[in-house]
């Protein structure tokens, strides 16, 4: 057995959550290893498949909204400190039937915390997006603020900027098993042992191969996502915004033709449950797989309901009421757990990992994470 390494901190899952942290760390001079079963940005988890939206009209607890405002601050940070353009402000249009949703009362709630928001009536958005073909019953939210964000090119940004402050990154190398005693942390790869004085625990859809030291209520779920070729410009990046979209066919979200690409459209609720190890099924072993995306862009958006160009596979990990999940192990104080992002977690990797670094350093951080705590799922939730 070679030497056992010692750090600091060790991050085991260097994704979009612990890439950021992995940064945040390194920042305050705290000496990192990033670990990670494969070489980040990859299409393993859930960060690929480009872009994701970034909106900040939050309903439900406002610490979302203000992480959204926060982690937004930090997108244009990392894009100051490495020249890349990483996030595109296209405005996000949040589109739903009226007689199952209102985004009334959401709008009032951000209001409160200086979130510019705009609601539209049926007429209002043909007039501004011509390709939308909607009844006179559907409403919706617009966010001129929000966008999207260029994922893999964020999660290479944070890797550069983490490996320039001195952090180590370990890609390709599966964690077999980790173990914690009072003081310290030590993961276990399949010749090496890395030791730490603390540990962040951001595994995503591939939690459970953490077992039994940590277990969260959280499964994976397949998701696709599918590009169509479209008729009109309309649909075209800096014509058209990102959406949400809220109809009797289910909830659905997109985004303009970038680059020639096609209009991406995925939806968002139902999926078929995954486990590690699984081989995941590619884009179009479902019939529903495209049939669900066409039917919605053919029935409110036609002219985007061309040729299906590209279709491709990733990964929610969804929690049981969808909220988020950021605890310390309640048996090891030293070791924090982040997951349960449900497929909506990317646009806050920014500043989820700098509030994982803060506590990790300092202690505390200007968020409340109450909300994401574990013992809101008492005896849901296992772990040891």
């Amino acid at each position: 057995m070679a030497a056992i390494k010692s750090y600091d901190v060790v991050v085991v899952g260097a994704g979009s959550m612990g890439m950021s942290a992995g940064y945040y760390l390194a920042s305050k001079g705290l000496h990192t290893l990033l670990i990670d079963a494969f070489d980040p940005p990859h299409s393993e988890g859930s960060h690929h498949g480009e872009p994701r939206l970034i909106r900040h009209a939050y309903s439900g607890d406002p610490v979302y909204t203000k992480l959204a405002i926060g982690a937004h601050e930090l997108w244009n940070e990392v894009e100051q400190l490495t020249g890349e353009s990483l996030l595109v402000q296209s405005g996000v249009l949040n589109l739903a039937d009226s007689n199952l949703f209102s985004y009334r009362e959401r709008i009032a709630q951000v209001e409160e915390l200086a979130v510019h928001t705009e609601w539209l009536d049926a007429a209002e958005i043909r007039y501004r997006w011509p390709g939308l073909h909607i009844p006179d019953w559907f409403a919706a939210m617009y966010e001129p603020a929000a966008g999207y964000l260029h994922s893999e090119q964020c999660v290479k940004a944070y890797r550069k900027l983490a490996l320039d402050k001195g952090a180590e990154l370990l890609t390709n190398t599966a964690v077999q098993k980790v173990k914690a005693r009072k003081d310290s942390v030590t993961v276990y790869t399949h010749n090496e042992e890395y030791h730490a004085g603390a540990a962040i625990l951001t595994a995503g859809a591939w939690f459970s191969t953490l077992s039994p030291f940590v277990q969260l209520p959280i499964r994976a779920v397949r998701k696709t996502v599918g590009w169509f070729e479209t008729s009109s410009p309309a649909f075209d990046s800096g014509q058209f915004p990102g959406f949400t979209l809220n109809a009797r066919e289910g909830s659905y979200y997109g985004f303009p033709s970038i680059g020639d690409n096609g209009l991406k459209i995925g939806r968002h609720d139902t999926g078929t449950s995954w486990l590690p190890g699984e081989p995941l099924a590619s884009f179009g072993s479902y019939a529903e797989d495209e049939a669900d995306l066409r039917h919605v862009l053919e029935k409110y958006m036609p002219e985007a309901a061309g040729r299906l160009k590209r279709g491709a596979v990733c990964k929610y990990e969804i929690s049981p009421d969808e909220n988020f999940i950021i605890d310390r192990h309640p048996v090891h104080p030293h070791v924090w757990v982040a997951g349960g992002f449900s497929g909506h977690g990317f646009k806050f990797s920014s500043v989820v990992g700098k509030l994982l670094a803060d506590l990790i350093a300092d202690g505390q951080t200007s968020y409340s994470i109450q909300p994401f705590s574990l013992a809101r799922f008492n005896d849901q939730s296992d772990i040891t």
